[in-house]
This record gives C-alpha cells, structure tokens and sequence, in this order.
C-alpha cells in the first residue's frame, strides 16, 4: 500500500469538494446575471478540481508502476467525490450558458417594445 494513502485521499476530498462548492456558486451567480462572478467562480474550481486531480494522477501513475496503492473505503470516496465535482462542472457551464442565453433574450425582447 502507498505511504500516506489516506493523506492523499483527504487531499483529494478536500480539493475537489472545494471545487464543486465553487461550481455551486457559479451557478448561483449565473442565476442572479453575475455572469463575471460565475466565471470567476469556474476558474477558482477548475483550480483546486486540478490539484484533486493531480494527486488522484499519482497514485493511478504508481499503480501502473506496480506499485500497489492499496484499495480503502477513503480511496473510493475520494474518487466518488472526483467524479462528483466533475459532473457540477459540466452543469454549471450548461446552465450558465443556458442563463446568459436567457439574458440575451429577454434584452432583444426589451429592445423590441414586447
């Protein structure tokens, strides 16, 4: 099993689900027409989903290796967790896009006299 495992998972855990509350936000923002803030929120959790993902790397990198990571109920989480922040990402860009398309139309409707 890999020294630090658990360490290593926690990393992950804390990472990603800092990046999937940031994603969270993102849509929030997207939804009240903050759209800089929601773009700002994107970036700080494509940022801490990239250091979760880096240390996730090391230990695929290690047991591909042959060196055997060790399989653990944190470990599973932590992916679990991964994969999770993966998905808000992909929503909240889908939803903001779907806000700013929105906000596009309800400005041309204004500017038409309806």
């Amino acid at each position: 099993m890999v020294e630090g495992l658990e360490m290593i998972c926690f990393q992950i855990i804390s990472n990603v689900g800092t990046a999937r509350s940031s994603y969270i936000e993102a849509i929030h923002r997207a939804k009240d027409r903050d759209f800089e803030g929601a773009k700002q929120c994107l970036k700080a959790g494509q940022e801490e989903f990239l250091k979760g993902h880096e240390a996730h790397f090391e230990l695929l990198q290690k047991e591909a290796k042959g060196t055997p990571v060790g399989g653990s109920l944190i470990l599973i989480h932590a992916e679990d967790q991964l994969m999770s922040a993966e998905g808000f990402k992909i929503i909240a860009e889908e939803l903001i896009a779907g806000y700013r398309q929105m906000e596009a139309l309800e400005k041309r409707l204004e500017e038409s006299g309806k």
